[in-house]
C-alpha cells in the first residue's frame, strides 16, 4: 500500500475526481483549498488579489500496483 498525494489547480477538480472514479479508487481525502507556491518556478496559488488561483489536494492510498498508473494519469 501507498499513499499518493495529488496537489493541483482548482480548476482541475473535475478531471481528478473522474481520474480516481474510472480506476476505481473509492477512499481518499480531499482539501478543496490549498495555498502555496512551487520551489523553484512555481506561480503562487495564494487566493488573494494578486495571486488569485487556488490550489486543491487529494490523499489517497492505493495497492502497489496501482501506485504508477495513478501517476502517469
Amino acid at each position: 500500500m501507498k499513499a499518493i498525494l495529488i496537489v493541483y489547480n482548482q480548476a482541475l477538480t473535475e478531471k481528478v475526481e473522474y481520474m480516481l472514479e474510472k480506476l476505481n479508487i473509492r477512499g481518499f481525502t480531499q482539501w478543496p483549498t490549498v495555498m502555496g507556491t512551487g520551489t523553484h518556478d512555481g506561480e503562487p496559488r495564494m487566493g488573494t488579489h494578486t495571486w488569485p488561483e487556488i490550489n486543491s489536494a487529494v490523499i489517497t492510498v492505493v495497492q502497489d500496483d496501482l501506485v504508477e498508473i495513478v501517476l502517469e494519469k
